[in-house]
């Protein structure tokens, strides 16, 4: 169990956060991270949560937001979007992020649809969830690390995090605050014992579990206890693989796999990362080497640093 001094000094600690970091939007997917951030928003100011959703997807998000926004008593502005308008939005994103990676595009193409329709209804700043999962260990292949080995993985990922939503704020010019990153959370997060992060309820094994028990009381358990969905299951952009699959043939995919290689160097390894690279091709031509770093990834021969594992350029892991 967690001590009930550290789940308080939790909530103060990201109440303090939040008001410094302070809306008048949330993007909410009724997960735990962001739904935290309503909670605590909605006490001391005047925030409208943001929610997306592809029509005919199967994504789970909507149900948890709308369920979220109306336990607080909070506007909730609802945008569903079409395939053509995903597709608009994956260009968009790409030119903004510089990248073909088809999981980081297809994730980033719902936070930008979500943060233009916060623009669109006059919102000026943005909160996010971002940083919830990377400081609380909400990664499913944390879970089963022992102590010693689950502080060394997660400090290696707070060397690396980073997060498309302020890239793609400032492109639509609506600023993007993040209070999990505010220095005081970090700094508690830093000195926090690793037993905390991870724990038991029923018999099954949850991360963030600091976090599920500092606000247990003050969420609906549906929330509290839900399960970590990324953002393209929640806004259903996970059927994106599938829709590509459809749309391009087999042969046309082979051929064109084919003339990348012998061309550009780059190694295509799905359909949908081949509607993501001819996008990418034509905004900024084929990836080169900068020499900025001795690293170069295998699939596209972009720079790496010369410690990280994957390519944020085409997505290949491990390198």
């Amino acid at each position: 169990m967690v001590p009930e001094r550290l789940c308080r000094e939790l909530r103060q600690v990201l109440t303090r956060a939040v008001e410094r970091n302070l809306g008048d939007a949330i993007l909410l997917s009724g997960g735990l991270d962001s739904s935290i951030i309503a909670l605590l928003a909605s006490k001391v100011g005047d925030v409208k949560a943001v929610s997306v959703y592809l029509e005919n997807s199967p994504g789970s998000d909507l149900r948890y937001a709308k369920m979220v926004a109306g336990f607080l008593g909070i506007e909730h502005l609802i945008r569903v979007f079409n395939l053509d308008e995903l597709e608009d939005a994956i260009r968009s994103t790409i030119r903004i992020l510089r990248t073909f990676d088809p999981m980081e595009v297809r994730n980033s193409a719902a936070i930008y649809i979500a943060l233009r329709h916060a623009k669109d209804n006059g919102r000026r700043v943005a909160m996010t969830g971002d940083g919830g999962d990377e400081l609380f260990a909400g990664y499913s292949f944390l879970y089963n690390l022992d102590l010693e080995e689950l502080d060394h993985k997660i400090r290696k990922i707070w060397k690396r995090m980073s997060f498309s939503s302020t890239a793609l704020g400032e492109a639509l010019g609506i600023k993007v605050n993040q209070p999990y990153l505010d220095p005081e959370m970090l700094s508690f997060a830093e000195k926090l014992d690793s037993r905390f992060r991870i724990g038991f309820r029923d018999e099954k094994r949850y991360g963030k579990f600091i976090l599920r028990m500092a606000f247990e009381e003050m969420l609906p358990e549906e929330i509290i206890w839900r399960e970590k969905v990324p953002i393209e299951g929640g806004s259903g952009t996970s059927i994106l693989p599938r829709i590509f699959d459809e749309k391009i043939s087999n042969q046309d995919f082979d051929k064109l796999r084919e003339r990348y290689l012998m061309e550009d160097g780059v190694k295509i390894r799905s359909k949908e990362q081949l509607f993501c690279y001819q996008i990418y091709r034509e905004l900024f031509g084929p990836p080169h080497p900068d020499g900025s770093t001795k690293k170069i990834c295998p699939m596209c021969h972009s720079n790496v640093p010369d410690d990280a594992s994957y390519c944020k350029v085409c997505g290949a892991y491990p390198i």
